[in-house]
């Protein structure tokens, strides 16, 4: 946990584009909703630039800015300028969050724990085969589409809960690649188009196939099923519904976007740097106060 007792807390957001981003109100609603004074800064850093990612980090080392997050396509592109990745960053190969401890540059990654919390909410809902009952011999079995920087937090989050996970890429090389760099398990792969029955208990989507504005696409084949009992959690979380969850929900799945992430992995990086744990209700409420806005402005 970083010190509280700061007077501002100067936070932001690396990445590249960042027009749409909600982290500056999820971070903000937080900031009020535990009585502390700061603010949350977005810092669009092109992809090649290097030397502005640095310059950057250094003002973190410096402690002019607290804490960032970091989203595509510097998650990787930081590592090599951190200090100590925690264990976490280092499983993934990837970091969403930065601060500084005992002077030292420290990457973490919020997205598997935030992800996590979220699916188990989820699953509380509303009691299902997923919690046990009726798998048989099964157990609990995945199937992650995609193999970016997002696949391997849902794939280490997954794992380290115990699911048997089959990981599905557009190129059937990146998913063997996400594959080997979890050399403890013999993790299955497959060729995303070549899809038909899905027979997992849970489908998780990490591309960003139905992200706004092609919201008409969806990471599933036009001929894929899906198997009933199939939870299916769509990373993307704009729109509220992609194409993706609406045909689930169409069958009668329980389906969800990735809005519930969103607000888990942001949380968690909240409190790792200001000591403090925002409710999540208010985070909630910022979104939706954020859409409402947009929506009218339309």
């Amino acid at each position: 946990m970083q010190s509280s007792n700061l007077q501002t807390f100067k936070l932001g957001l690396i990445g590249y584009p960042l027009g749409h981003t909600l982290s500056p109100k999820i971070h903000i609603a937080a900031l009020q909703a535990c009585g502390l004074d700061g603010d949350y800064s977005l810092f669009p850093i092109a992809p090649d630039d290097k030397q502005g990612l640095k310059e950057l980090l250094d003002r973190v080392r410096s402690k002019q800015i607290h804490g960032l997050n970091v989203t595509i396509p510097h998650k990787q592109n930081v590592i090599e300028f951190m200090d100590e990745l925690t264990p976490t960053a280092q499983a993934i190969g990837a970091v969403n969050t930065i601060y500084v401890r005992e002077n030292r540059l420290v990457g973490d990654n919020t997205d598997a724990p935030g992800f996590l919390v979220d699916l188990k909410k989820l699953q509380a809902e509303s009691p299902s085969p997923i919690l046990g009952e009726g798998l048989g011999v099964r157990g609990k079995s995945a199937i992650v589409l995609g193999a970016g920087g997002s696949s391997r937090a849902v794939v280490y989050a997954l794992l380290n809960d115990g699911w048997n996970v089959t990981i599905a890429a557009r190129r059937i090389e990146q998913a063997q690649q996400l594959a080997a760099s979890f050399p403890d398990y013999q993790l299955p792969f497959t060729n995303l188009p070549d899809l038909r029955l899905i027979t997992f208990d849970l489908l998780v989507n990490t591309t960003s196939l139905g992200m706004f504005p092609n919201i008409e696409t969806s990471p599933l084949p036009e001929n894929a099923e899906l198997s009933q009992g199939t939870i299916i959690y769509d990373l993307v979380y704009n729109p509220r519904e992609t194409k993706l969850v609406r045909t689930a929900r169409s069958q009668g799945l329980k389906a969800t976007t990735g809005l519930g992430m969103l607000i888990e992995q942001a949380a968690l990086a909240f409190e790792i740097w200001t000591g403090h744990n925002p409710p999540r209700d208010i985070l909630y409420a910022s979104v939706v106060e954020c859409e409402v806005a947009y929506r009218n402005h339309q």
